[in-house]
């Protein structure tokens, strides 16, 4: 690809803020439930974030792909393939290898189930093997940390080399310094709750 223009540069940065912008807007309208409702970890919470029904959505699911790629590329990470815990983690890393492939990018994408499977090849990390590779975990989004550090676990006995944690929402409840402190890694998000509005 050529080299970029100062106008291009800036065509670019305005379109990427287009994607955060209206991913926003339909995170919003989909995906937060507002109500008391009662989380996986168990916890209360006065709203809920149902992340499937953006990274599912024939619009939102382009959007989390290219935003989680420049979130990513804009802190420097060096990876060459994501993914996490199914099933959360599953329509992101799609949606990142899509938007990576129509950039021209290669990136790969992997599935880490719960547990490895008892027939077959035994593989608890489905896809182009990680091992010995430089890759990110996701999750859509987090309220312990749990998934992404039992993901962190299953990739690293597969013999990945995790750089990162990336979520697309961060609810606050320290997940992410969990993470960073249980697997020693960077935990990014895309957006807080106070970018939703969720005080």
């Amino acid at each position: 690809m050529g080299s970029m223009t100062p106008s291009s540069y800036a065509s670019a940065a305005q379109e990427t803020d287009r994607d955060v912008s209206r991913l926003r807007e339909l995170i919003d309208h989909h995906a937060v439930v507002r109500g008391r409702v009662t989380l996986s970890s168990g916890k209360e919470a006065d709203y809920y974030v149902d992340l499937r029904r953006i990274t599912l959505h024939h619009e939102a699911a382009p959007l989390v792909g290219r935003v989680m790629l420049k979130m990513l590329d804009d802190a420097g990470i060096d990876y060459s393939a994501v993914g996490g815990l199914t099933m959360g983690a599953d329509p992101v890393g799609t949606a990142m290898l899509h938007a990576a492939a129509a950039d021209r990018r290669d990136l790969d994408a992997f599935v880490v189930r719960k547990a490895s499977k008892s027939y077959g090849m035994g593989r608890q990390v489905e896809g182009p093997s990680v091992e010995g590779r430089k890759v990110v975990v996701l999750e859509d989004t987090s309220t312990t940390g749990g998934s992404a550090l039992q993901a962190v676990e299953g990739v690293r006995a597969a013999g990945g080399d995790v750089q990162a944690v990336a979520v697309i929402v961060d609810r606050d409840t320290g997940a992410k310094e969990k993470i960073e402190a249980d697997a020693g890694v960077p935990c990014f998000y895309a957006y807080s709750k106070t970018d939703l509005g969720l005080e």
